[in-house]
C-alpha cells in the first residue's frame, strides 16, 4: 500500500507538473521601438564680411595692446575687438572699431609691427576670425593695464591675460550696462577681396528671392490676317431710283388765220394756285367747291 500510494503520489505530481508546463506559455514580444532620429537644429549665424585690411587692423591692435605678449593675451584682446563688433554699440566693421578715437592705444593704426611677430599673430587672428574666442574674458569690452585701479563700483573684472585685466560694466543687479555682443557660435565671418564692398551684418541663412518678371507698359498689337467684318442684315429693300412725277404741260388754244389751231406747250412748271376764298361758306361732302 505503502508502494503504491508513493507510486500514486509520483504520478499526481508528474501529472501536475505536465500540466502547468503546458498552461504556461512563454510569448516573445517583440517591442517595435521607434528610433526617432533627432536632427541638430542649428540657429541661423549673424555674418560679418570682412576685408584683408580689416584682418591687418586686428593683428595691429593684439600685438600693441596686449604688450607684444604671448598667444593668450593676444586672443583676450581680440576677443574684446569681436565683443564690441557683434555688440552694435560700436562701429560695424573691425577696423571702424580699432581705429576709434580714444579707445585703444595711440598710434595702433600707423606704428611698425615687428616681422618676427608676424606668424603667432597670424595664427591668433585665424582663430579670432574662425570664432575661437578667449574663454575668461566671455562678455567684457573693457581692459586696462594690470595693477590699476579705479574708484568705479560698475567694473566686473574677469580675466587677466597679456599684461591686461578685462572686465565688464555691470550694476548692482548684476546686469550689463551695455548691449550683449553675439556668442560666437551665432558669428560667421566671411572674407571679401574687394575694399569697397558693405561691412554690414547680414543673416547668414537668406531666404531665396525669385526675380519677378514685369509686364511691357505697352500693350503689343498683333494684326489679324484677313478680317471679316459682317453687317446687318436691311430691314427693308432700298429702291435704287425714286421715280418723280413729272406735270403734264398746260395746253392752249390761240386762234389763227384760216380756221387752223396751233397747239404749243406754254410751260412745263406747275404754277400754283391761289388758296380758295370761302367767305365763311361752310362745305359738304369731301370735298372744297373751288371759287373760280
Amino acid at each position: 500500500m505503502r508502494a503504491q500510494g508513493k507510486l500514486g503520489t509520483c504520478l499526481s505530481g508528474l501529472l501536475f507538473v505536465g500540466l502547468a508546463a503546458t498552461g504556461c506559455t512563454t510569448e516573445t514580444k517583440t517591442s517595435s521601438a521607434t528610433h526617432s532620429s533627432t536632427k541638430s537644429i542649428q540657429p541661423a549665424k549673424v555674418t560679418y564680411n570682412y576685408t584683408a585690411k580689416d584682418r591687418d587692423c586686428l593683428k595691429r591692435v593684439m600685438y600693441f595692446e596686449s604688450e607684444h605678449s604671448d598667444h593668450d593675451g593676444y586672443m583676450a584682446v581680440g576677443t574684446v575687438v569681436m565683443n564690441r563688433l557683434t555688440s552694435g554699440a560700436y562701429a560695424n566693421s573691425i577696423c571702424g572699431v580699432v581705429a576709434q578715437e580714444r579707445q585703444f592705444a595711440p598710434g595702433v593704426m600707423t606704428r611698425l609691427v615687428r616681422p618676427e611677430a608676424e606668424p603667432e599673430l597670424d595664427t591668433a587672428a585665424t582663430a579670432i576670425l574662425h570664432g575661437e574666442r578667449h574663454a575668461g574674458v566671455k562678455d567684457a569690452m573693457f581692459f586696462h593695464t594690470n595693477g590699476l585701479k579705479f574708484p568705479y563700483d560698475n567694473m566686473h573684472y574677469v580675466a587677466i591675460a597679456g599684461g591686461n585685466a578685462f572686465y565688464e560694466k555691470r550694476g548692482r543687479d548684476g546686469e550689463l550696462q551695455t548691449p550683449a555682443p553675439l556668442p560666437a557660435y551665432e558669428v560667421a565671418m566671411n572674407y571679401v577681396s574687394t575694399q569697397g564692398m558693405s561691412t554690414t551684418q547680414s543673416p547668414f541663412i537668406l531666404p531665396e528671392t525669385r526675380q519677378v518678371q514685369q509686364a511691357p507698359s505697352v500693350a503689343t498689337f498683333t494684326p489679324v490676317s484677313n478680317p471679316t467684318f459682317t453687317l446687318p442684315a436691311a430691314t427693308a429693300a432700298i429702291p435704287a431710283e425714286v421715280p418723280i412725277p413729272t406735270p403734264a404741260p398746260a395746253l392752249i388754244s390761240v386762234p389763227v388765220p384760216h380756221g387752223t389751231a396751233v397747239v404749243e406747250p406754254i410751260s412745263t412748271i406747275a404754277v400754283p394756285q391761289p388758296r380758295p376764298d370761302f367767305e365763311g361758306e361752310g362745305y359738304s361732302g369731301n370735298s372744297l367747291r373751288i371759287r373760280g
